[in-house]
């Protein structure tokens, strides 16, 4: 299966799930924009910030600095929670073993870059294929408060 083809099925799986709402641009054009629109009875409305653009365009430089850089791979892992062991047990687990781990069942999973925390989300499963839907993103300014 291609990328486009796993793609094509998110989409079309999103759409019947209700998350894409009505005029949002969803990246399947086969999938029109009000697949899955919210009924008017399960519209809330919520406030939204004032979008401002206090920064100044970015020059020639600047935008070939950061091309440079958004082609670096990075690794992400989904952590659903941690346990330590000894290697004596560690050489014991077989299948079927159970090892505990740190988390409560339904707490949010760990969504990390290079090890760095980014946000936390929950397992959902689409077409047989596990997903995550990000739930809170950590800000900017707290990843680097945690990188020093």
């Amino acid at each position: 299966m291609s990328d486009e083809d796993a793609m094509d099925e998110w989409a079309a799986a999103l759409a019947e799930s209700g998350d894409i709402e009505e005029g949002e641009t969803v990246s399947d054009p086969n999938v029109p924009a009000d697949a899955g629109a919210l009924g008017a009875d399960q519209v809330e409305a919520t406030e939204l910030e004032e979008l401002t653009d206090d920064s100044a365009p970015i020059t020639a430089d600047e935008k070939k600095k950061l091309d440079t850089i958004l082609d670096i791979p990075v690794t992400i892992a989904m952590e659903v929670g941690r346990s330590k062991i000894s290697i004596r047990n560690l050489l014991q687990l077989n299948q079927g073993s159970v090892v505990e781990l740190d988390r409560v069942a339904g707490e949010p999973l760990d969504v990390l870059v290079n090890g760095t925390l980014i946000a936390h989300g929950e397992v959902v499963v689409v077409n047989d294929k596990f997903g995550i839907r990000l739930t809170d993103v950590i800000s900017q300014i707290e990843r680097i408060k945690k990188l020093r």
